[in-house]
């Protein structure tokens, strides 16, 4: 009862102060959180305060303002970024990087994506495949000859139908307690070791069904790694973060990039040690910053890293055996409710990070909330989407 009062006092608010506003002929006063770097924007500042004044961006940044304010007394622990539009019209971070050392969190800060690195993933095999390096038709064979299963395709890793078992738990028996497999860190190439010498049995047949798996990313980081000669953190630093000007971004490993990264907590706010799996790459393990995502999220309206055709092929569904609204395609989970255009998206979990990725292409949508203290919170976004629409929503999306 009290969540729908809310929605009903934010739906009643925002229409009074939009009814308020749409009158006036002056500009939206675009404080330090509505502005952004030229190198972020392509339009001049005239449209962009267009833009601003016709969303009604001054009015919904002082609603969001209240609503993550009273989030962060309940303990929310974020960075945080809404845009429409394309403009940004709210960011701010609440809570610690550190929340024993008191060190306060800032929109520079640094969080372990989680499962929302799988859209960078994804991203990075499209940039091969546009770039005519490999086919997404490739069968994972022809990468590692010794591979013991047969018809799956990259396409199948990136749609998560290969039916492949996931190495979180398979792989665990053959690790020490100290993340090692024959007397290294358990890393990507220690799963791929496995998988050929244990012959892990299959969840299904290649292209059966839908079946979400962290080793199909893990795969995929692998096959990155051995078409581009480079590491997977390098060729994402190279190809992929420096492309976009995501400079804050970095793959775990990648020391350079390392300039505010965060520690991960547990809901208590205990500290979450590093345990197994963590230097496994490619279904998580990149850490950024929600202005870095933010500027991939802007890169998707362009073809400035991918061929238009492929952005639309990644937003496509591959899993229709359970007909339905929600989908997965390229490295994206996907909302098609019919009406008002595709919710494209990627939540995460990983050792005290929770993570969220919105978008809504319709009308350039993209919530992004970034925590190193996990709770649900970060996927609780119908509160925000009231805001932004200036009508109660009902969308839900997944979490991880």
């Amino acid at each position: 009862m009290r969540h729908l009062l809310l929605l009903v006092s934010l739906s009643l608010f925002v229409g009074l102060l939009f009814s308020c506003s749409s009158s006036s002929t002056s500009e939206v006063n675009t404080s330090d959180s509505l502005k952004q770097n030229d190198a972020d924007v392509s339009e001049n500042t005239d449209s962009i305060n267009r833009i601003l004044k016709k969303i009604h961006a001054k009015e919904k940044n002082a609603l969001l303002d209240v609503l993550f304010k009273k989030r962060a007394k309940a303990g929310f622990n974020a960075a945080v970024l809404v845009a429409q539009g394309g403009q940004i019209i709210y960011q701010n971070a609440f809570g610690y990087s550190d929340i024993k050392e008191k060190t306060p969190l800032t929109l520079q800060s640094q969080f372990q994506l989680a499962s929302a690195s799988k859209p960078l993933t994804a991203a990075g095999i499209l940039l091969l495949k546009d770039q005519g390096k490999l086919s997404l038709n490739d069968s994972i064979q022809k990468y590692f000859p010794l591979f013991p299963y047969p018809g799956i395709t990259i396409k199948h890793l990136l749609s998560h139908r290969s039916g492949l078992a996931n190495y979180i738990y398979f792989c665990e028996p053959y690790c020490d307690e100290k993340n090692c497999y024959n007397g290294k860190v358990f890393d990507n190439a220690s799963m791929l070791n496995i998988i050929i010498n244990t012959k892990p049995d299959l969840y299904s047949k290649p292209d059966k069904k839908f079946e979400y798996c962290n080793t199909n990313y893990a795969l995929l980081a692998l096959i990155i790694e051995k078409v581009s000669h480079q590491s997977y953190a390098t060729f994402m630093r190279e190809q992929v973060f420096d492309t976009l000007g995501m400079t804050e971004s970095f793959v775990v490993g990648d020391k350079d990039r390392v300039k505010n990264k965060t520690i991960g907590h547990s809901p208590s706010g205990k500290v979450e040690e590093e345990v197994y799996a963590d230097d496994v790459y490619g279904d998580k393990g990149i850490y950024s910053t929600v202005g870095d995502l933010f500027k991939f999220n802007k890169t998707l309206y362009s073809e400035k890293l991918l061929k238009s055709g492929t952005i639309i092929e990644s937003y496509a569904g591959y899993s229709n055996e359970h007909k339905g609204k929600r989908n997965y395609g390229l490295g994206w989970r996907i909302v098609d409710n019919g009406k008002a255009g595709k919710i494209i998206y990627h939540n995460g979990w990983w050792h005290g990070y929770s993570s969220l990725f919105y978008r809504r292409p319709s009308d350039e949508t993209c919530i992004i909330v970034l925590s190193n203290k996990f709770s649900r919170m970060p996927y609780q976004i119908q509160d925000i989407l009231t805001i932004l629409d200036g009508k109660e929503s009902g969308e839900e999306i997944e979490g991880e």
